[in-house]
């Protein structure tokens, strides 16, 4: 989706093919709706002046109400209108779709499975093992290794960072501050939609970021700077192995 890996792992008997086709053709419709690489999608149009928001479809409306609210709650440090002009939601839709799809899972009465988009995983019940499951934070300097794992379960957890995409994120409160404090802060929360936003916000704040995924009741957060130092919030040390 909107050129990001996708993986879904279903454990439960129940899990069908059928089932992960329903949700891969969910994020397809995400992907043809929200991507600001596709002329045709309808963001796309709404950035080209060829639709108006209030003609647009009702998923629209709501995640530009969405961002309005984590614009709020994040005191401005989320913001989905660009410097140059326009919109790009992705750093919302990206886990308000994954944890939707994990809700088509859960609609078939499925329990133990994990959703993922390029890192970012909705994660529910147990694994194959049925255990907890473990998810590797990867260290941002080395891509094939692993600084924590982590025992998780009907969670999300996101994280934003510069290492793999490069300098994608910005801060709104000041565009032309280059974002080079910290280079990975991975966010654990109720679910992967709150997660993801929160993540992005919190990469924004630069290295208050982790101060205030501390500050959120039910999150914890996993800060690596650019010289490889690690802060972590109070209770996140509970969920490594």
């Amino acid at each position: 989706m909107m050129g990001m890996p996708i993986a879904i792992e279903i454990i439960d008997p129940e899990g069908e093919e059928a089932h992960i086709d329903e949700v891969l053709a969910y994020f397809h419709y995400i992907d043809e709706t929200f991507s600001t690489y596709k002329t045709h999608s309808e963001i796309s149009r709404i950035n080209n002046n060829e639709l108006d928001l209030a003609a647009a479809s009702d998923d629209m409306k709501e995640v530009f109400a969405l961002s309005d609210e984590t614009k709020r709650l994040t005191r401005g440090y989320f913001d989905i209108a660009r410097p140059a002009g326009g919109y790009d939601p992705s750093g919302l839709v990206k886990g308000l779709a994954i944890h939707r799809g994990a809700e088509i899972l859960r609609g078939h009465g499925l329990k133990n499975f994990y959703v993922e988009i390029a890192g970012d995983i909705q994660i529910c019940g147990k694994n194959s093992q049925d255990e907890a499951w473990k998810i590797g934070i990867r260290n941002p300097a080395n891509n094939n290794e692993v600084v924590k794992i982590l025992k998780l379960s009907d969670c999300g957890i996101a994280t934003s960072g510069t290492y793999v995409r490069g300098a994608h994120i910005y801060d709104p409160l000041a565009p032309d501050r280059q974002l080079e404090e910290i280079v990975s802060l991975t966010v654990l929360g109720p679910n992967v939609y709150e997660a993801d936003r929160f993540a992005t916000a919190a990469f924004a704040m630069g290295p208050e970021g982790i101060n205030f995924i501390a500050s959120l009741p039910g999150f914890e957060g996993y800060m690596i700077d650019r010289r490889g130092r690690a802060t972590m919030t109070a209770g996140f040390s509970a969920y490594a192995t």
